[in-house]
Order: C-alpha cells, then structure tokens, then sequence
C-alpha cells in the first residue's frame, strides 16, 4: 500500500466518523514507515476533531512539528 491508500482510509474514517479506527491507520502508516504527509495528517486531525478526541488532535499537530512539516491551512482548519 502507499500513502494515497492510506490517506483514502483515514478519509473514509473520518467521514464515517470512526477516529479510533482513523488513528489506528495513522500508527500503522508509522510503523510500516510509509511516508506521512499534510494529507495524512490533516485527514486525522479531522477525524480526532470529529470525534471530540482535541488533545489527539494536537498531539498529531506536535506530531508534524517533530516531523518538520508545515502545518496549512486545511490542517490548522482541522485543528
């Protein structure tokens, strides 16, 4: 799998509104060291977001800082 099938499922999780199955993928994507994106984190953010879980939510923001990638806006909108 790479990362656009992987940010698909956390999408569809997130829409679903299932941010524990959402944040059960991210760790996945992590572990299996393909490469997260703006996408993939936006994506759970939002599904955190949706599922009132905010302290997830800014623990992946932190999470995007360590990693050096530059929070957008559909990201900082998500948080």
């Amino acid at each position: 799998c790479d990362s656009i099938t992987y940010n698909s499922a956390i999408s569809a999780c997130e829409k679903g509104k299932t941010w524990q199955k959402a944040s059960a993928i991210f760790a996945l994507m992590v572990t299996v060291a393909v490469k997260l994106s703006h996408i993939s984190h936006s994506a759970a953010i939002s599904a955190c977001e949706d599922g009132r879980e905010w302290q997830r939510a800014l623990s992946l923001v932190a999470i995007m800082r360590q990693t050096r990638l530059e929070a957008n806006t559909v990201t900082c909108n998500a948080a």
